[in-house]
């Protein structure tokens, strides 16, 4: 049967195209050249001040400057600190279970955009590069992981959905705000 003059031919479609490998686009490259540099960045703090790797003070150090920042059980906050961004940062640079390791990282960063907060918004003692590690962990969380991540092979993170991403976003305001609440 022929079409209606003046439309296209209708394209048959075969069972084999429902198999092909998704198509990735530019966007899909950006997304992951930005989560694994933030994902390594936030992941090699962490080490810091777990462990003393990459010229980091480790643990206890890290713990003092939290009591030293009016936190209370400053080396129990340190290590909810560098856990969060250990493994926020390895999420995000895998792009496994985006959104939570988005908060992750958010949470953690609005405390250390805080314990700056009186340094001003640019360096060399101010808030900035705090502020945009907390700010591209959240666009990130918006925008999804891109094509390339681990998460379009886990169950109901296979497509990006925009309200995981701003309840993640929410969530890692909520718990840094309740962290700061603990500040004396």
């Amino acid at each position: 049967m022929n079409p209606p003059p003046g439309t296209a031919p209708a394209l048959a479609t075969t069972s084999t195209t429902a198999l092909a490998p998704p198509r990735h686009h530019t966007y899909d490259t950006g997304l992951l050249l930005l989560r694994v540099c933030l994902g390594l960045t936030m992941a090699g703090h962490g080490t810091q001040h777990l462990f003393g790797w990459f010229d980091g003070v480790g643990l206890e150090a890290t713990g003092k400057s939290f009591s030293a920042s009016g936190y209370p059980v400053g080396e129990f906050m340190a290590v909810t600190a560098g856990a969060c961004q250990l493994l926020g940062g390895l999420g995000l640079a895998l792009g496994a279970l985006t959104p939570l390791a988005a908060a992750m990282v958010v949470g953690t960063m609005i405390n250390a955009t805080a314990a700056k907060w009186d340094g001003g918004f640019f360096l060399p003692t101010g808030m900035e590069y705090e502020f945009m590690l907390a700010a591209t962990a959240a666009a990130l969380a918006l925008t999804g992981p891109g094509g390339l991540a681990v998460d379009r092979f886990l169950p109901g993170l296979r497509a990006h959905r925009v309200r995981y991403g701003a309840a993640s976003v929410a969530l890692g305001i909520a718990t840094g705000a309740a962290v700061l609440l603990t500040r004396t």
